[in-house]
């Protein structure tokens, strides 16, 4: 049981929980049932579970696709949760008997034009710098598993380990794993840490996070849209592709209902306005990589919010001064990957109230300097072990 400086969340108050968590999504409601099943009193405040990033999310799991630049330890951390996703889903399965949209195909990785396949191979010779799995293919070759493609593509390779899961079946199977470990949802929000009574608070409200807490996690627009093949089928590819063409950057995750989502953008703003700009940047890109696109059903073009950090990390431990409130926010493009990793190190922390040496270059004070106030002018990026 927690010890040191958390309260222990085994008090013999038999109404007050132990953990309430601030936050429906993948990773409040997965941080909910890991602290439940382990026995203790949990609730989660939330008006509309699911209504944040992962409404929008296309649900890649894809630590060596989305290895960039400059972030060696963050593509650790998603290389470590990813591992985790295995065992995680088939676990959230057989508890729930229901599908959550796992699919192994792996991912394809793509370049248009010679521009585009020149910068994309600069990102994947990075990648195999660091060991990671990605398999350069020729046009050929790349047809030869995905005939889909278009014969303009010049060139791709593969990341066989990088995966996907549906988040909009992700969501409903966590929520009924929650309940049956005895979870109570307060369909209620939160609009300050004060009006919560727990051991221990764990704040996974996304975007929603800053104003709760103070930590500077600010708003990342993404625009994306969900296409649909007629009569239902599939889709005519099976991989996921990420692709640059002629400079534009997208992905395409096939479902096994017919529904293939495209996306997507990234915008420093904070409103949810889809644009007729966006929708024909995704759509031209998209049918250029994959022609046959031209033919599907436009069923959804939508917006969201994803919670960024400044060093793209996210923020997961005690807030400085205020060791009984937990953050597990800022996941930023990383939220639904980072899921399992990020229930286990904060319900071990509840648990324990040991970090895991995992969480040191992910606390709450890395933005600031000693003395300064969390949210305060003085925010900086100096030190970061992200840099």
């Amino acid at each position: 049981m927690l010890t040191g400086r958390f309260p222990s969340p085994l008090s013999s108050d038999r109404v007050r929980p132990d953990v309430a968590v601030v936050g429906a999504g993948p990773i409040g409601l997965a941080i909910a049932w890991r602290c439940a099943a382990r026995g203790l009193r949990v609730v989660v405040h939330d008006p509309a579970p699911g209504s944040g990033a992962s409404a929008v999310a296309a649900g890649m799991l894809s630590p060596v696709a989305e290895a960039y630049f400059g972030e060696r330890q963050l593509t650790a951390l998603l290389l470590a949760s990813a591992a985790r996703w295995p065992a995680f889903a088939a676990e959230l399965t057989e508890t729930t008997g229901v599908e959550i949209g796992y699919r192994t195909e792996g991912t394809l990785m793509v370049g248009l034009t010679g521009d585009d396949l020149a910068e994309a191979r600069r990102l994947w010779a990075y990648q195999q710098g660091l060991g990671l799995p990605v398999t350069p293919l020729r046009p050929s070759e790349l047809r030869d598993r995905e005939p889909a493609l278009a014969p303009r593509v010049r060139g791709g390779a593969l990341a066989p380990t990088d995966h996907q899961v549906d988040p909009r079946l992700l969501v409903p199977a966590l929520r009924t794993a929650a309940r049956r470990a005895g979870v109570v949802l307060v369909p209620q929000p939160v609009r300050q840490l004060s009006d919560v009574d727990a051991g221990v608070t764990v704040v996974a409200a996304g975007c929603g996070a800053a104003a709760l807490t103070g930590l500077p996690v600010r708003p990342v627009k993404g625009q994306i849209l969900r296409l649909r093949a007629s009569d239902g089928v599939a889709p005519g590819f099976r991989h996921v592709i990420r692709g640059y063409a002629d400079g534009e950057h997208v992905y395409l995750v096939p479902r096994a209902g017919g529904e293939v989502v495209l996306g997507a953008t990234v915008e420093e703003r904070s409103d949810t306005t889809v644009t007729a700009g966006a929708v024909q940047r995704l759509l031209r890109a998209g049918v250029d990589l994959l022609p046959e696109l031209a033919e599907y059903d436009l069923v959804e073009a939508v917006a969201g919010l994803r919670p960024g950090t400044p060093d793209n990390a996210p923020i997961l431990g005690p807030l400085p001064d205020r060791p009984d409130v937990l953050a597990a926010t800022g996941h930023h493009r990383h939220g639904i990957v980072l899921t399992p990793i990020t229930a286990d190190l904060i319900a071990d922390l509840v648990l324990g109230g040991v970090p895991d040496p995992l969480l040191t270059p992910l606390r709450a004070d890395r933005f600031r300097p000693a003395g300064a106030a969390v949210g305060g002018p003085e925010l900086t990026m100096e030190g970061s072990p992200w840099s």
